[in-house]
């Protein structure tokens, strides 16, 4: 029991190494889950987990932190796909009410880009693309369901794009350790790494929205939460 306390008290949701430490396999199912099924696991680490993972995954069998890579590509997968498929129903019971919330910005930018994304592109290259940029693959599934987005469409295209993005960052992850001897001294500056490169779609879009409408950025506050959710004929 004390040790189990210790390794709660231990457990930083943000941090992929501590979660991996602390939960194993068993934490990348449930942070893919959250991360891309829940609108409040928004904020916990996708990308940098997976390739995490596939780093610990190249440590040797007697290091502190050792996963198998089978079990990770399963565990990542099941979540994945489990939570984007549990996240468009949820869009599709609880609609516009649920993604309108002019109380929290960030969750509202996710939205209007994924709003954009699903004009742009449709709705079968939006889901996949959304896979591969935080904030955004979170609110692309509740997002396509309020619009009533086909389900038999849905699904087919969150499964491509929920294991490219899964088995690519996790093989990306376990590739690089399998060349980097002891890898785990340099998880740090490597995880960091891949957080500041998952974040560069966002930041992107952030810039060439605010160049495209300056006037949207100006306006009052709250403003965000009067963009249009697109109707389902709009992304045909």
């Amino acid at each position: 029991m004390p040790l189990l306390a210790t390794a709660t008290l231990a457990l930083n949701p943000l941090d992929p190494h501590s979660l991996l430490a602390s939960l194993g396999v068993l934490g990348v199912l449930l942070v893919l889950f959250a991360e891309t099924g829940l609108l409040i696991g928004f904020f916990l680490p996708g990308d940098s987990l997976l390739f995490t993972a596939g780093l610990l995954c190249a440590t040797d069998a007697g290091s502190a932190v050792h996963l198998s890579l089978p079990a990770v590509l399963v565990a990542a997968a099941a979540g994945a796909l489990a939570g984007a498929q549990v996240g468009y129903f949820i869009g599709r019971k609880a609609g516009p009410a649920l993604l309108d919330r002019p109380d929290r910005p960030r969750l509202q930018e996710a939205v209007q880009r994924s709003d954009r994304a699903l004009r742009r592109y449709g709705s079968g290259k939006a889901i996949v693309l959304a896979r591969f940029i935080p904030l955004v693959r979170t609110v692309a599934n509740p997002l396509a369901g309020t619009v009533k987005v086909p389900v038999r469409h849905f699904t087919v295209w969150q499964v491509v794009g929920g294991l490219v993005w899964v088995v690519g960052v996790t093989l990306a992850g376990y590739a690089l350790g399998t060349r980097i001897p002891s890898i785990d001294r340099y998880l740090l500056p490597i995880i960091a790494v891949i957080v500041l490169l998952s974040l560069l779609p966002v930041l992107a879009e952030v810039l060439r929205s605010r160049r495209r409408h300056p006037s949207e950025h100006n306006s009052r506050p709250g403003a965000a939460a009067s963009h249009p959710i697109p109707s389902e004929e709009g992304l045909q």
